[in-house]
């Protein structure tokens, strides 16, 4: 099998890293042979995050180079953006149509960027949905990152992997049902 790679992107958060954590148990649990590597930069002020997740029969490293990527999937769009460089040309995206101020934009000393989606749906196969809308329609805004990941698992097409167990298997108990949800929701999404 021939190694495959996948980038998370986001701003502090937004559960980037626990989508990333459930993907590599997932593929663990399969099987492969996966490496993560994490770049929490200032997200704990609401800066970029960024995950790489690597897999296959043999892999030696987590990093993805840029043009590398075989899957984008961005938790905010003008993430997206910032990330497109990683993806291969033939790469697929997961976006989340949603929008999150930075603190320079929220200052007003900028505006936020348009065409964001365009711009990625003009350059790569994109899936495009909005994560918190179906969030919130399930009870929390919190699953959004677990719809995501839904969507993710969808367009990676690996149907053979029992997603849900590793969704179990990092949820908390107590928030577990609604990730479950999430995750089924996301799933329907990306159709």
């Amino acid at each position: 099998m021939e190694n495959k790679s996948a980038i998370l992107v986001g701003v502090g958060g937004q559960g980037a890293i626990l989508a990333a954590k459930i993907l590599v148990d997932g593929l663990m649990r399969s099987g492969y042979d996966v490496k993560m590597s994490e770049v929490h930069g200032m997200s704990q002020r609401g800066g970029s995050v960024s995950t790489q997740v690597h897999w296959g029969e043999k892999v030696y490293s987590p990093v993805i180079g840029k043009g590398a990527a075989d899957l984008m999937v961005a938790f905010e769009k003008m993430e997206a953006v910032r990330y497109a460089d990683f993806l291969k040309p033939d790469g697929i995206a997961v976006i989340n149509d949603y929008e999150m101020a930075s603190s320079t934009i929220a200052a007003g000393l900028c505006e936020y960027p348009a065409g964001c989606l365009e711009a990625m749906q003009k350059n790569f196969k994109c899936y495009a949905l909005n994560a918190e809308e179906i969030a919130l329609s399930l009870g929390s805004v919190k699953c959004m990152n677990v719809v995501l990941f839904g969507a993710m698992t969808k367009a990676l097409g690996l149907d053979d992997i029992d997603w849900e167990e590793s969704v179990r298997a990092c949820v908390p108990e107590k928030f577990l049902e609604l990730n479950l949800k999430a995750f089924r929701a996301g799933r329907e999404a990306a159709k």
